[in-house]
């Protein structure tokens, strides 16, 4: 990730890249989120844990791996169901729906299809790895009939 603070700094990138022949994102860099994000933890229909990323003083990126922090955090109902819409959008059961708060409302950064459990667990002090399990074993007879209702 490159932090692009101007115009030409963010042309100057795109260029280098475009040169290389390099696939790249580019994302708007949201200010007011302070370096943090939240990892909501989507499971069906619902968020079960969240946990607020805080990124070190003077870093942008909040992960967990790059030094950051991690705290239990109380969503709004619009992040609730933003990050809901998120993993039902890419078509996933379990999800790790990475958000960021800004003045335009909850904005989503990424949506992981294989979450890691580092940090949400402790962080929020629920069993997540239960919580998947228990979903697999009441929502998977109703996948497999419904594969043989197909044909």
């Amino acid at each position: 990730m490159v932090l692009a603070e101007t115009v030409k700094a963010a042309e100057s990138v795109i260029d280098a890249f475009t040169e290389l022949k390099a696939d790249f994102l580019v994302q708007e860099f949201i200010k007011e989120a302070g370096g943090s994000d939240l990892r909501c933890f989507v499971i069906g229909k619902r968020v079960v844990a969240a946990m607020e990323r805080i990124s070190l003083p003077g870093e942008f990126r909040s992960n967990l791996h790059r030094g950051g922090s991690a705290q239990v955090t109380k969503l709004t109902p619009a992040e609730r169901r933003t990050a809901v819409k998120a993993a039902q959008t890419m078509g996933l059961e379990v999800a790790g729906v990475d958000l960021i708060r800004s003045s335009r409302g909850p904005l989503v950064l990424e949506v992981n299809s294989s979450p890691g459990l580092r940090g949400i667990e402790e962080a929020t002090g629920v069993n997540v790895a239960g919580k998947i399990i228990k979903y697999i074993e009441e929502n998977v007879g109703s996948a497999k009939s419904r594969r043989k209702d197909k044909g």
